[in-house]
C-alpha cells in the first residue's frame, strides 16, 4: 500500500487535480476505514454530487484590513474606561447618605498635587464618572448602547492661569492652595531677639579682612582665636582643640572642606595648612604665598586661598605640587572667595573694590564688577536661582548688590546703612541673612527678591570677645 493512498480525501472547497472524485467503494481507505482496530475510522465520507457546490455561508472571506477587538483589552490602563473601583466609587458617590472624600483621589494630599501639577481647575476622573452618574440617572440610555462609550470622547482645554512657576522660588502658596497653608495666620514668622547660645570667644581678631568662622554640614563650628583653632560641636556642645600654630603665627581664615571631614587653616605667614578633623591630625601644609592668607574656598578636592599678596592659588590636595595653577587680577588683598554651587564658577572680592568671576578653567576673570566703592568680602552664592551672586561692600559702600553671572546683568542694590561683613542664603527659603559692622552692628534676614526685612536685629553690645547664635 502507498504512503499517498493514506491521506483522507480532500474537501469541498479544495482544488483538485481530476475532475472526478473516486467512489468510496473503490478506495482502499474505505476499506482500511471498515477495520474495527484502523486509526483513520473518522475519515469523514465523500459528499454527494448535490453538495459539491459551495454555499455562500461556508466561504472562508479574507479582507486587507484588521480590526482589532476590544473584548480582551484593559482600557482602563489607558483612561479609556472607567475601572470596576471606579465604577463602584461612582455608584457610590451618587447613591445618597454616602460620605464624600471616600475614594484615595479625593485624599488632601492628592488634591494638592493635582493642583500644584496641574492647576486648580483640572477635573477629577471620580467627579467626571460622578457626574456622568448623575447624568445617566437623569436619562436612561438608549438601548444597545456600548460599555465603552467614553472612547474617543474630548473635552474642551481648561483655560488656567499661569501666574508662576511651581518652583520659581516665590511665596504665594496660598493662593496657589487656597485656605491650606492660612492656618498659623499669614503675619511673619517669629525670630528670637535673643541669641539660644554664647560662645566666649577671648583671642578673635577684630579685623574685617579676616574669615575666622565657618560652619560644617554636620554642625559643627570651627573659630580661629589667635594662633589656636577650636571646634565646638552643636549637638553635643563639645569643644575640641584641634590646633596650635605657635607663637610666630596666628589664625586668619578656616574653611570647612565639603565632606566635612577635613579644614583648612590659612596663617599669617602665608601658609595653608589641611587638617583631619576625626584624628586632629595636620595632613598637609602649602607654602606657596608670601603674606597672609584671609579667604579660603573649596571646590571637592580643589582648594582655592586667597592672599595680600593679590593672588589666588588653586591647590589639589591629592597632587604633589604646593598649587596649580594662579589666578591674578586683583590689585590689592583678596578678601573675600566663594565657589558656586555647581563648582563652575568662582567669585572673588578683594580690597580694590572689584567683584570677579572666574571660570573653572581660565586663568583670567570672564565677569568684572567694578559697582562697589569699597572692599568686597561679603560673597554668596545663590542655592534657589542658577548664577545668582550676592556681594557686599564695606563701610564706605554699606549694600547688596545682585548679579546674574549667566546674563552679565546687575539686578538690584540695596543700602543696608552700615559695613557689610558676611552674606548667607538660606537652603530651604528663598531668605538672605546679612551681617554687619561698623556703625550699626546689625543682623538683618532679607526675604528675596523683594528684599523686604524678615528680621532686623540690633547687637547692643560688642562682639570682640562673644560669639551669638541665633
Amino acid at each position: 500500500m502507498d504512503h499517498h493512498q493514506l491521506l483522507p480525501p480532500r474537501s469541498p472547497m479544495e482544488n483538485s487535480s481530476s475532475s472526478k472524485p473516486p467512489t468510496p467503494a473503490s478506495t482502499p481507505s474505505s476499506r482500511i476505514a471498515s477495520s474495527p482496530s484502523s486509526r483513520l475510522s473518522t475519515a469523514p465520507p465523500h459528499p454527494s454530487p448535490s453538495s459539491s457546490a459551495p454555499t455562500p455561508a461556508s466561504r472562508t472571506v479574507y479582507s486587507d484590513r484588521f480590526i482589532p477587538s476590544r473584548s480582551g483589552s484593559n482600557l482602563a490602563l489607558f483612561d479609556l474606561a472607567p475601572s470596576p473601583s471606579h465604577d463602584a466609587a461612582s455608584a457610590s458617590s451618587c447613591s445618597p447618605g454616602e460620605p464624600s472624600g471616600s475614594t484615595p483621589t479625593s485624599s488632601p494630599y492628592c488634591a494638592l498635587l493635582r493642583a500644584a501639577l496641574f492647576g486648580r481647575t483640572t477635573p477629577d476622573r471620580v467627579a467626571s464618572s460622578a457626574t456622568a452618574c448623575s447624568s445617566s440617572s437623569a436619562g436612561a440610555s438608549p438601548v444597545g448602547s456600548p460599555a465603552t462609550g467614553n472612547i474617543f470622547r474630548f473635552k474642551a482645554e481648561v483655560p488656567r492661569s499661569a501666574k508662576r512657576a511651581l518652583f520659581s522660588g516665590g511665596g504665594d502658596e496660598g493662593a496657589l492652595f487656597p485656605g491650606v497653608f492660612t492656618a498659623r495666620g499669614t503675619g511673619p514668622r517669629k525670630i528670637h531677639r535673643s541669641p539660644y547660645k554664647e560662645l566666649d570667644a577671648p583671642a578673635l581678631q577684630d579685623d574685617f579682612y579676616l574669615n575666622l568662622v565657618d560652619w560644617s554640614s554636620h554642625n559643627v563650628l570651627a573659630v580661629g582665636l589667635g594662633n589656636c583653632v577650636y571646634l565646638w560641636n552643636a549637638c553635643s556642645s563639645k569643644v575640641t582643640k584641634l590646633c596650635d600654630l605657635g607663637v610666630d603665627d596666628t589664625v586668619c581664615s578656616v574653611g570647612w572642606a565639603q565632606r566635612d571631614t577635613h579644614l583648612a587653616v590659612g596663617t599669617n605667614q602665608g601658609k595653608v595648612q589641611v587638617w583631619d578633623v576625626t584624628r586632629c591630625k595636620r595632613i598637609r601644609t602649602m607654602e606657596s604665598h608670601c603674606m597672609r592668607v584671609g579667604a579660603l574656598a573649596w571646590s571637592s578636592s580643589l582648594l582655592s586661598s586667597g592672599s595680600r599678596d593679590k593672588t589666588i592659588l588653586h591647590h589639589d590636595i591629592r597632587a604633589q605640587d604646593d598649587y596649580i595653577s594662579k589666578l591674578a587680577g586683583h590689585k590689592s588683598e583678596v578678601c573675600g572667595l566663594k565657589w558656586s554651587y555647581d563648582n563652575r564658577q568662582l567669585a572673588s572680592g578683594g580690597n580694590d573694590n572689584i567683584l570677579y568671576v572666574w571660570n573653572q578653567h581660565s586663568a583670567h576673570p570672564v565677569l568684572k564688577y567694578t559697582e562697589h566703592t569699597a572692599a568686597v568680602k561679603a560673597i554668596a552664592w545663590s542655592p534657589h536661582l542658577h548664577g545668582l551672586l550676592a556681594s557686599g561692600g564695606g563701610t564706605a559702600d554699606r549694600c547688596i548688590r545682585f548679579w546674574n553671572t549667566t546674563t552679565n546683568m546687575h539686578l538690584n542694590c540695596v543700602d543696608t546703612g552700615s559695613q557689610v561683613c558676611n552674606l548667607a542664603w538660606s537652603k530651604n527659603v528663598n531668605e538672605l541673612v546679612s551681617t554687619h559692622g561698623y556703625s550699626q552692628n546689625q543682623i538683618i534676614v532679607w526675604r528675596y527678591p523683594t528684599m523686604s526685612k524678615v528680621c532686623h536685629k540690633l547687637i547692643l553690645y560688642s562682639v570682640k570677645h562673644y560669639m551669638f547664635l541665633y
